[in-house]
């Protein structure tokens, strides 16, 4: 870095004021029309700065935005304080008179009344003690540096855990440094530390089982370097860092990473699934997060060669994922049933969530919940929510009986469409339904009465107690919605309905008035919510 007065370019730093705001010195040196010395700052926040870079016509530099640079005096910046200094400034530094006066709730009469912790002199001795620490947390205090390598191992021999956290450490070799010193800390959180591209004489991190590389900027180039550097690495967090590929540099897939339960990679730019499948040889791997990416589909390898074109011998391979038990896609752009069908064949999956795709959204015209546990035959948690034995049959009889009512005179598209549809009506014994003719023509059998279940919430009509009706299954929404008007007397509202579902957060709008109960898949002991439109 070039070296200029007190601070440097690239160097990391925060407001004097403000340890929470953080950024990078892009810029030290004479500005046009001012007198002295100004260091300009790019700030991580968007909005924390006043300009782009330029000032008067001038670029002094290229701001991340229009409005995250700033011009600011050396003294009003900090470089940083040192490991240990965080350390005493956020265990030894006892409250003041201003602390103790900011320790307040508000009474009914909105006035004053101090809060007394009970215990919190004891509470501060013992973490003042820092012998005795395991676990600290000194998040967004300005450290930049590790200081005194002995001094650290010396201060805090016990330690365990270390929150890092939005400070502004940049070397990967500081963070050897520090862990060096500290033999017994397995988990240590980095998340927002800008740090460099050079991983240069990173030492064996040996007992680090938990790392947080959240927004760090870090790429899949330096994960592969990482990996030599923990071997028993049990969960790595690497949300926030706009990775977009997985790029293994030694084989098609991901290798090593033996011990790895978790891999967190949120909130990227991962768009083709050809990228997540790099991971499949994880033999280790349970759960994998990649809520909020780009994804437009899933799919399992049929062969074990499509993923390991570049082993030379399969008694080396392992089938993939095949350990992975937890698979997040919440919050992608998936839109097939393919690639919900194709869940049923990694081979220990039981837990998915699917929220905020476009085909688990039924206000998108994606699946209900009901849909999507009779087609994942394994699943057990969906969406956050575990899926009891109940609600698995009686989704399952839904979904089957929703097959039938649009699908039954067309067994080949019901096979293509719906893998499960045969496996669940011979398991269930549900009889096909055959049309009848009467006196008034072709008909189809009903197929029984439900008992559905009417709430009606409508504000305008007060609170009226929930009514248990036998309805056939051939009733429409429009024929449920005048009964509705008759059953709770609200002739002069317009009414929606809305099926309420076990363990979904939201009720479906059911707004197709042709539909029957049984088109819509609602089975015995529904529930329906009955409401006023507004």
């Amino acid at each position: 870095m070039e070296q200029t007065t007190f601070f440097t370019l690239g160097q990391r730093v925060h407001s004097s004021t403000d340890p929470r705001r953080v950024g990078t010195v892009k810029f030290v040196g004479n500005v046009e029309g001012y007198s002295g010395i100004w260091v300009g700052v790019d700030w991580d926040n968007e909005g924390d700065g006043k300009h782009d870079g330029s000032i008067n016509g001038v670029r002094y530099f290229q701001g991340r935005s229009q409005n995250s640079a700033s011009f600011l005096r050396p003294q009003n910046l900090s470089p940083g304080i040192s490991l240990l200094q965080a350390l005493k400034l956020r265990y030894q530094s006892h409250s003041t008179e201003q602390d103790e006066d900011e320790m307040y709730v508000l009474s009914a009469s909105n006035k004053r009344v101090s809060v007394q912790l009970l215990g919190k002199d004891k509470i501060q001795d013992k973490l003042s003690r820092f012998e005795e620490l395991t676990s600290a947390s000194i998040s967004y205090l300005g450290v930049s540096t590790p200081g005194d390598p002995a001094e650290i191992s010396a201060s805090v021999p016990n330690l365990k855990e270390l929150d890092l956290m939005g400070n502004l450490i940049m070397d990967w070799k500081d963070v050897g440094t520090i862990c060096e010193q500290l033999p017994h800390l397995v988990a240590l959180n980095l998340s927002n530390n800008l740090m460099t591209q050079n991983m240069t004489g990173l030492p064996l991190l040996k007992a680090i089982r938990v790392l947080v590389l959240n927004s760090t900027g870090i790429n899949w180039s330096q994960v592969e370097i990482l990996e030599h550097s923990l071997p028993v690495i049990e969960e790595l967090h690497l949300m926030g860092n706009n990775i977009s590929s997985i790029k293994p540099t030694s084989s098609s897939t991901v290798q090593g990473f033996d011990f790895l339960r978790l891999l967190n990679l949120e909130d990227n730019c991962l768009a083709e699934w050809d990228e997540i499948l790099k991971l499949s040889q994880m033999k280790s791997l349970e759960q994998l997060y990649l809520n909020k990416n780009k994804l437009t589909c899933i799919f399992y390898p049929d062969k074990i060669q499509e993923v390991l074109s570049n082993h030379e011998s399969c008694e080396e391979s392992y089938f993939p994922f095949q350990n992975l038990r937890c698979l997040l896609l919440g919050s992608n752009e998936i839109n097939d049933l393919a690639s919900i069908d194709s869940l049923n064949t990694f081979p220990k999956l039981i837990d998915i969530r699917l929220s905020d795709n476009p085909i688990a959204d039924p206000a998108r015209g994606g699946l209900p919940r009901f849909v999507l546990i009779a087609r994942l035959a394994k699943v057990e948690m969906l969406n956050g929510s575990e899926i009891s034995a109940r609600e698995r049959k009686e989704s399952e009889i839904r979904y089957v009986r929703l097959v039938m009512s649009k699908l039954l005179d067309n067994p080949e598209e019901i096979n293509r469409l719906h893998p499960r549809f045969v496996e669940l009506k011979n398991f269930y014994g549900i009889e096909d339904e055959r049309p009848l003719v009467g006196a008034a023509g072709p008909q189809k059998m009903a197929s029984g009465l439900l008992s559905i279940t009417l709430k009606c919430v409508a504000s305008s009509v007060g609170e009226k107690l929930p009514l248990t009706k036998k309805l056939p299954a051939t009733t429409t929404v429009g024929k449920l919605k005048a009964l509705c008007e008759n059953f709770f007397k609200l002739k002069s509202l317009k009414l929606k309905l809305f099926l309420q579902e076990e363990g979904s957060p939201l009720p479906m709008l059911l707004d197709d008035e042709m539909a029957t109960l049984m088109d819509m898949g609602i089975g015995n002991e529904s529930t329906i919510i009955v409401d006023e439109e507004s």
